[in-house]
């Protein structure tokens, strides 16, 4: 006795589309999808499948936001690193600013002299 078979049907095209590519009829005819399947997609695979799948977005996502924010770290490190140079440089600038032969150059255009001798305590008699 034979077995039941499907036939395939004979893609009927349109006169004015002959000759047109059609990707999915093609994925249909190569994969095959109807052998493994049947009719249908068995309803037991769904929630396993959308369980996975959710599964695989949610590792995606992870995995997206973790290495957006290793670059903002890496953004931010630059950035600290670029003001802690400056903050170096310009204590040094002060401190050298501040020294007295320094600070008596900037004073002496004003008129202002340097003190050449140390202070004495004046002191009062009974």
């Amino acid at each position: 006795m034979a077995t039941n078979t499907f036939k395939r049907k004979l893609e009927q095209t349109k006169p004015g589309k002959r000759g047109r590519f059609n990707p999915f009829a093609f994925l249909e005819r190569k994969l095959a999808m109807s052998g493994l399947f049947g009719e249908g997609i068995p309803v037991r695979l769904v929630p396993p499948f959308l369980y996975a799948a959710l599964l695989a977005l949610v590792y995606i996502w992870s995995n997206h936001k973790t290495e957006s924010t290793i670059r903002k770290i890496n953004l931010l490190q630059e950035e600290v690193e670029d003001l802690r140079a400056d903050v170096t440089t310009l204590e040094a600038e002060y401190m050298f600013a501040s020294k007295q032969s320094e600070v008596a150059k900037r004073i002496q255009p004003m008129g202002i002299k340097e003190i050449d001798e140390p202070p004495f305590k004046i002191t009062k008699k009974k």
